[in-house]
């Protein structure tokens, strides 16, 4: 079975392309000065939809985990992090860490980390991975 993944809609389709073209696009409110995540039309914050849209930096820290040990036909037997990053433009995201072990040793909380992307199909999923 394939990973389940997002469909993309007219309102965060910007966040996928950027995802396929390798950045992360995050999104700022004219008016107010927010930035904020998941993609939206408006500012959560004003309600302003003077919105821009641009590349975020893809850094951040860990800031919550959990292990999953449940096997998923989509993701293997191996254990893996569902995780929350605190990116550095100062709003979270849900994501899986890669590139180390999934082991509370390894997943440190408030450790670097940074972006990178793992293509499936049509869609390119942002992951973080311990910064070099």
């Amino acid at each position: 079975m394939d990973r389940v993944l997002p469909q993309p809609t007219p309102e965060t389709q910007h966040f996928w392309d950027g995802c396929k073209e390798g950045e992360l696009r995050l999104q700022r409110c004219a008016d107010c000065s927010k930035t904020y995540f998941p993609p939206r039309p408006f500012c959560p914050g004003c309600g302003s939809r003077s919105v821009e849209v641009f590349r975020a930096s893809g850094k951040g820290k860990l800031w919550s985990y959990v292990i999953n040990h449940r096997p998923r036909p989509d993701m293997g037997k191996d254990p893996h992090s569902i995780a929350v990053v605190m990116l550095d433009e100062g709003v979270t995201m849900m994501t899986n860490i890669v590139g180390c072990p999934q082991t509370p040793q390894a997943l440190v909380l408030d450790m670097p980390v940074e972006v990178t992307f793992q293509t499936f199909g049509e869609i390119a999923l942002p992951l973080f991975k311990p910064a070099a």
